[in-house]
């Protein structure tokens, strides 16, 4: 039964120790994801009655604030993001010098084993927006929110 030396053994951990995938790439970059307004967050906590002050704190402060035709505030939350990553990957095997060895009165050469290497790579792109518009009544209190989110 042969055993691989611990040479061959760190040959073959660091040639596949070398390929991570694109996922792992994009999470070790992501961002804090728990601050982000998502339409989830707009459906589950925005109700009509609720205050200014009650919206401004589950999602934080408009872009815009404007009034309609009747002096009623609108809030505006517009928001945009770009993902974008790249992952490449790179490995091969290096080139292995073999010594050469004292046989009696003659000597057996060392050799070279050939390297091999490769590489491949992908880039994506993902942009999102957001867009939630907040109505208020008279009285300061959500009279109707809308909101709209695309993935391109």
């Amino acid at each position: 039964m042969r055993i691989i030396s611990p040479v061959g053994a760190f040959i073959v951990v660091a040639s596949l120790s070398a390929c991570a995938g694109a996922q792992y790439h994009r999470d070790a970059v992501s961002g804090d994801r728990r601050s982000a307004l998502t339409v989830g967050q707009v459906q589950r906590e925005i109700r009509v009655g609720m205050s200014g002050a009650e919206v401004a704190s589950v999602l934080g402060a408009p872009n815009v604030v404007t009034t309609d035709e009747n002096r009623q505030e609108t809030w505006i939350y517009d928001k945009i993001s770009t993902e974008r990553a790249y992952s490449a990957d790179n490995g091969g095997i290096a080139t292995l010098i073999l010594g050469g060895a004292d046989l009696g009165s003659g000597g057996v050469g060392g050799g070279l084993l050939p390297s091999y290497s490769g590489g491949s790579g992908a880039t994506s792109t993902t942009q999102k927006t957001l867009t939630v518009i907040v109505k208020f009544d008279a009285s300061k209190k959500v009279r109707d929110f809308a909101y709209h989110s695309s993935q391109f």
